[in-house]
């Protein structure tokens, strides 16, 4: 990977833990503290704010897990449907490729079969001036 590459890849991971970590103190603030009045927080809103950040913590571990462990199927799916519809759009191209094909076989379609076009009559005039073959 290439060194710019590899740092907007940490700045990507910094910025979705910063986000994360931001929504969950966010939620366990709304929920556990609700009175401003002092500068400590209770014994109470600290064991509940220590609660909700490991249920927090814990249910994202789960998540992650479970993503970890289904994200193979998941792409192999993505893959299989991929290839699907890359052989579909090569059958459906090669059966246009056929029908053009046979259509420029036809005779008078201009296909390898077809007489070449007339030469062109001289008008009343005679030959065309600067034409080829007429002397001028």
């Amino acid at each position: 990977m290439e060194p710019g590459a590899e740092h907007q890849q940490q700045l990507r991971s910094l910025r979705d833990f910063l986000l994360v970590y931001n929504r969950m103190t966010e939620l366990c603030f709304r929920h556990c503290v609700c009175n401003l009045n002092y500068r400590l927080l209770t014994g109470r809103e600290e064991t509940c704010l220590d609660s909700c950040a490991g249920k927090l913590v814990h249910s994202n571990h789960r998540l992650m897990s479970a993503y970890v462990a289904l994200m193979p199927s998941i792409m192999q799916r993505r893959v299989s449907d991929y290839e699907a519809g890359a052989a579909q759009a090569a059958q459906s191209l090669a059966q246009d490729g056929s029908a053009a094909a046979a259509a420029t076989a036809l005779p008078g379609a201009g296909g390898p079969g077809a007489s070449p076009d007339p030469p062109a009559a001289p008008g009343p005039g005679g030959p065309l001036r600067g034409a080829p073959g007429a002397g001028t």
